[in-house]
């Protein structure tokens, strides 16, 4: 069976979520793909993405954002897939003769209508109009062969909303494996970190006000920063408390999980939570909003907190000052991590495209 993956979301320097999901499943999947004698093919948009991907086999097509994304499936033909997987759920279908499979991840922007920033005004004249109304989800969702999507949480809501009628897997992100220090002991310093966007609905604004009642800890916020959230978080919190990095390196974000009180994030909806998984494999607690998929992914392991109440927010992160607390809540850490591994969701995914791949197409 020749399967493809849809690679075109792949960053050019540094990944964001569907990038890091894409390159870690495909990367997973090609083992276990070639062991079952299965042809694992990646398509790409732009060359310079195979520095950010596995070394397997690829083909050339359009950019996903490109007009000619409507008609692609009748150019994918010609690369004579059996079954193609999407990370996203907007590839163009209309004349496939191949087994489809696309993914989506939340429903955040349905609740959250604001669109990302980086994009071009007329995407995101084009995303608002789209999420006013669950119709051309269910369109794009029932193209498809099967859906899959990262979590129970976003598939339940799937349901609820009666997005499709096709089938939905759950095959979920992770994190990267670490050789986490099982006698780990809470660090010395009260250093946060803070690692996602700064959009409305991340409510870091909350967690900026929490440092009032937190005299001696320290919010690193890792991500991208643009002057005008920078300021404004600035503003909200007491002098000195905000490290701002704007940007961090892998191996950065690693050291300082390392050495870290807490990872916290008061985000009001999420579609999975990656960062969480990645403080939880190497021990560090987690101290989030409470909502249901926090609920997920967190499960025992989290201390949560109302994300609308800062001084609840900053009652939770002083629960971590206690040496016996921390050590509990980093070992039940490490213990929950385990659920979410590459490798099994590879699995997942593999025995979801053989289905897909051997169904006979109408």
């Amino acid at each position: 069976m020749r399967i493809l993956v849809d690679c075109r979301y792949t960053r050019l320097e540094r990944h964001d979520g569907i990038s890091r999901y894409t390159a870690h499943l495909v990367t997973a999947l090609a083992p276990l793909a070639a062991a079952a004698g299965h042809e694992l093919v990646m398509v790409i948009s732009d060359e310079r993405q195979l520095t950010m991907l596995p070394a397997l086999p690829w083909e050339l097509a359009t950019d996903p954002t490109s007009a000619r994304e409507l008609t692609i499936a009748r150019r994918l033909n010609a690369f004579a897939p059996d079954v193609l997987f999407s990370p996203m759920q907007t590839i163009g279908s209309w004349g496939r003769r191949y087994g489809l499979v696309l993914t989506l991840h939340d429903l955040i922007y349905y609740r959250n209508r604001t669109p990302p920033r980086d994009l071009a005004w007329p995407i995101r004249l084009a995303w608002r109009l789209y999420h006013l109304a669950w119709w051309p989800q269910r369109v794009l969702l029932n193209r498809a062969d099967e859906v899959a999507t990262v979590s129970h949480t976003t598939r339940e809501l799937m349901l609820e909303h009666r997005l499709t009628d096709r089938p939905i897997t759950i095959v979920s992100n992770a994190a990267d494996p670490v050789q986490a220090d099982a006698g780990r002991r809470q660090p010395p310093d009260r250093e946060l970190l803070y690692m996602g966007s700064f959009m409305p609905y991340k409510n870091v604004e909350t967690l900026a006000r929490a440092l009032h009642e937190l005299p001696g800890h320290r919010l690193h916020l890792l991500s991208r920063i643009g002057a005008g959230d920078r300021a404004r978080l600035e503003a909200l919190a007491p002098a000195g408390a905000l490290v701002i990095h704007d940007g961090v390196t892998d191996a950065e974000y690693g050291e300082l999980l390392d050495g870290a009180l807490a990872l916290v994030t008061m985000s009001l909806d999420e579609g999975f939570g990656l960062p969480l998984v990645e403080a939880m494999v190497r021990g560090t607690p987690v101290v989030v909003s409470d909502i249901p998929i926090f609920r997920e992914i967190g499960a025992d392991a989290g201390v949560y907190a109302d994300p609308h109440d800062a001084s609840a927010v900053a009652a939770a992160i002083r629960t971590l000052e206690d040496a016996g607390e921390w050590g509990r809540r980093s070992a039940a850490a490490r213990e929950q991590a385990r659920r979410f591994d590459w490798h099994r969701s590879a699995a997942v995914l593999l025995e979801l495209l053989e289905r897909v791949g051997r169904t006979p197409r109408r």
